[in-house]
């Protein structure tokens, strides 16, 4: 091995050059700039532009005046918390039975959770139509026994279905970080607060809970950027009367094809949901540098 740079030193050849710092750092931001800058600087400019003229930002004074904005703004911020809300509260519940409650098949749950988090959206949408919507079966099954024509179960098309789809989809999303954070928890704590008594709410108020606020606010942050961007749901739902600002954004630049409205309700919602990673990065650094809540 020692005889090798001599061996290419004598045929001619020179040695490697190592790739300087700045090639390694640039091709990155390259990649990055052309699947993701480039297309978000011709939505901004066209928010400001319109299809031809001076630069103006009537646009935006006219979307975020309308009615319509303001109503699916509304809408929006609606649904993002009241999900946020049902997946923090059924995570907690399904990660603390998980984790502290022991059942056969506690592994096959676990794993069957990381598979949610590979599914489309609008599979929870479409399953919902197929169980809980006007035809499905369980209105089917209901209206036979019932002898009635009208479906007993009307809540798919409207905000709740959207809501319960939501969360139903984006709960495994607060479930995987705290799953995380209590395999860290030191379980002699549990032990000795329950020797002295400690009955079990007290247990998961003072010890669990705390352990558990990092992974709370890192899952609740997510679930709150990815609700608020969700479309998929809203639109195979088909909800009456539902609409947010991805709907907004897909109404006006594809059903009524004036782009320039559609970029601008486009520039709005990315910088809300800048924002809201800005949130959930600061949860994150706040979990102790995202071991424990790592989704």
């Amino acid at each position: 091995m020692a005889t090798l740079p001599i061996a290419l030193e004598s045929s001619g050849r020179a040695s490697p050059r190592p790739v300087p710092g700045w090639v390694l750092g640039i091709v990155p931001l390259l990649v990055l700039a052309t699947i993701f800058y480039y297309p978000l600087f011709f939505i901004v400019r066209q928010s400001i532009m319109g299809d031809a003229g001076p630069a103006s930002l009537a646009a935006y004074k006219a979307m975020v005046s309308s009615a319509l904005f303001h109503a699916a703004l509304v809408r929006t911020i609606e649904i993002a918390v009241l999900s946020t809300l049902g997946c923090l509260l059924l995570g907690f519940v399904l990660a603390l039975i998980v984790s502290f409650v022991p059942f056969p098949g506690a592994r096959i749950v676990s794993g069957f959770i990381d598979t949610i988090l590979a599914f489309p959206s609008f599979l929870i949408a479409l399953s919902f139509t197929f169980l809980y919507g006007s035809a499905g079966a369980f209105n089917f099954v209901l209206m036979d026994l019932m002898s009635t024509n009208e479906p007993p179960i009307d809540f798919v098309y409207g905000m709740w279905g959207v809501v319960l789809a939501e969360v139903t989809f984006y709960t495994p999303f607060v479930m995987r970080p705290l799953l995380a954070a209590f395999s860290q928890l030191d379980t002699a704590l549990i032990e000795v607060a329950s020797s002295l008594g400690a009955r079990p709410m007290r247990i998961v108020r003072e010890v669990i809970l705390p352990e558990a606020v990092p992974a709370l606010l890192a899952g609740g942050s997510l679930c709150l950027l990815l609700t608020l961007n969700e479309f998929g749901i809203v639109l195979f739902i088909g909800a009456k009367g539902v609409i947010t600002l991805p709907m907004v954004i897909y109404g006006k630049a594809i059903q009524e094809f004036d782009y320039t409205a559609g970029c601008v309700a486009a520039v709005i919602n990315i910088a809300l949901s800048v924002g809201l990673y800005s949130l959930y990065r600061f949860a994150l650094a706040r979990g102790g540098g995202g071991r424990a809540v790592a989704v």
